[in-house]
């Protein structure tokens, strides 16, 4: 199990570059994180949630490194950044939402299944086990946890896979520019309704305990 704490911020500019524009030792601190689940708890507990006080921003995973500040965008760029090192390729899913902000996943699938890594203010939109057997199942366990601030729920769509390798040419990895091209590639790629229209008009409201649970631990 990894010292959280005791691991050192990646902060050297000198140091050796290692493939894809990485650092050595970024590099072996990734290859630490060793499976989603220690890249889902390293986002959980050792980065803060990004509420871009000072404008926005969309963070490569380097900087979320350096920074230990992510929101869900960056730390899905994070997460697939570490998924990629452990041997899966580095994919994202776009959760499309009405009167709400959308959700970023970076999707992996272990014998099968899909799984996910999330960064979220919603203590409901983070990690899933991958146990879905499609990426239907997968964006539809979100759907009871995906809500606004006045209690509606508002998950409605979900994207097809973006391979985040088709950005190698602006080093989506390690650039220190933000990475804009990124999101405005997700909501232009096709999505997928979740819900009929019958569904759609009969939503109830959310339950005031899932409600305030969901906000465990928010960012404000």
């Amino acid at each position: 199990m990894i010292a959280w704490h005791s691991v050192p911020r990646i902060d050297s500019p000198s140091a050796a570059r290692g493939r894809s524009g990485w650092r050595r030792e970024e590099l072996a601190f990734l290859r630490k994180l060793g499976s989603p689940e220690r890249i889902q708890r390293f986002l959980d507990e050792e980065v803060g949630y990004n509420t871009e006080k000072e404008g926005e921003t969309v963070l490569s995973p380097r900087r979320v490194l350096e920074s230990r500040l992510a929101h869900c965008m960056e730390g899905a760029l994070f997460g697939a950044a570490a998924l990629e090192v452990l041997g899966y390729p580095p994919l994202l899913v776009d959760l499309e939402a009405e009167r709400d902000d959308d959700h970023v996943l970076a999707v992996f699938r272990r014998h099968g299944c899909w799984g996910a890594v999330a960064k979220s203010n919603y203590a409901g939109l983070r990690f899933r086990e991958p146990v879905y057997r499609t990426l239907r199942e997968l964006a539809i366990s979100y759907f009871e946890h995906y809500y606004n601030l006045r209690g509606e729920k508002s998950l409605r769509a979900y994207s097809r896979p973006v391979n985040l390798n088709r950005f190698n040419a602006i080093r989506w990895r390690t650039a220190e520019e933000d990475l804009w091209a990124i999101p405005r590639q997700l909501a232009a790629v096709s999505h997928t309704p979740l819900l009929s229209r019958k569904a759609l008009a009969s939503l109830s409201r959310m339950d005031r305990r899932l409600f305030e649970a969901g906000l465990h631990g928010s960012a404000h």
